[in-house]
């Protein structure tokens, strides 16, 4: 279970010059349970979805108020939360830090398959079952942007964290690397919990929450949270 028990987030922001510094509240009171396997929030730029999830691993803290994911704080638990919660970026080149997915993949074996013959050999089975064994040794920068963010997912993927969260990973492509990445993420054994404009993505989970100005304020079933949020988008 992932709880958010009356969590805020602020952040100091200067004043007019001469007039030192103020806070800006990017979360404001939000408790929510979420237990669903597969949970989306949507929200226009800005609205704090990407806060919320970043609150999930411990990339940003609260304020004020607890998280907890199974149990475990990520304010004191931090290490072992992010051994639980996998984490995927809009952008997969700010995560994938080797020169090609073979070596990316194999990074994040490091800990698990301390053998090295073995791990690159595991590393190469998990690219082949995501259909990247063809660009495992090709440099990142070579890859198609549908190609970098099935590889990044796969890197998150190898440790097995038992939450995946994902931060509008289909925000940067085509129709068909969208579709592509709803299979692969209809398909996973994890919790999924993401943030995203995609609709259509959204409308695959089992529950839909819209945030606006730091505030949950739609909760519910897919095409219910999705009508609330295409009302006020209007």
């Amino acid at each position: 279970m992932i709880s958010l028990q009356s969590v805020s987030v602020r952040v100091p922001v200067p004043r007019a010059p001469g007039q030192g510094w103020g806070t800006r509240t990017l979360l404001d009171d939000i408790t929510l349970d979420l237990g669903e396997r597969r949970v989306a929030f949507v929200g226009a730029n800005g609205s704090g979805k990407s806060t919320l999830l970043r609150l999930l691993n411990g990339l940003v803290l609260a304020s004020s108020g607890r998280v907890t994911v199974d149990g475990l704080d990520p304010a004191t638990d931090g290490k072992s939360v992010r051994r639980r919660v996998g984490f995927v970026f809009t952008d997969p080149l700010s995560q994938l830090v080797m020169p090609t997915p073979l070596e990316d993949v194999e990074l994040s074996l490091r800990r698990t398959v301390r053998d090295r013959t073995g791990r690159r050999e595991a590393a190469r089975g998990l690219l082949a079952a995501r259909g990247l064994a063809h660009v495992a040794e090709q440099s990142i920068y070579d890859l198609s942007g549908g190609e970098r963010q099935l590889v990044a997912l796969t890197a998150v993927l190898a440790v097995e964290p038992a939450v995946l969260v994902a931060d509008e990973p289909t925000t940067l492509l085509d129709l068909r690397n969208r579709l592509a990445l709803r299979r692969v993420v209809a398909e996973l054994d994890q919790r999924v919990v993401l943030a995203t404009h995609d609709l259509d993505l959204a409308r695959d989970a089992d529950r839909v929450l819209v945030v606006d100005a730091g505030r949950i304020v739609a909760d519910g079933a897919p095409a219910e949270a999705i009508a609330h949020y295409e009302r006020m988008m209007a």
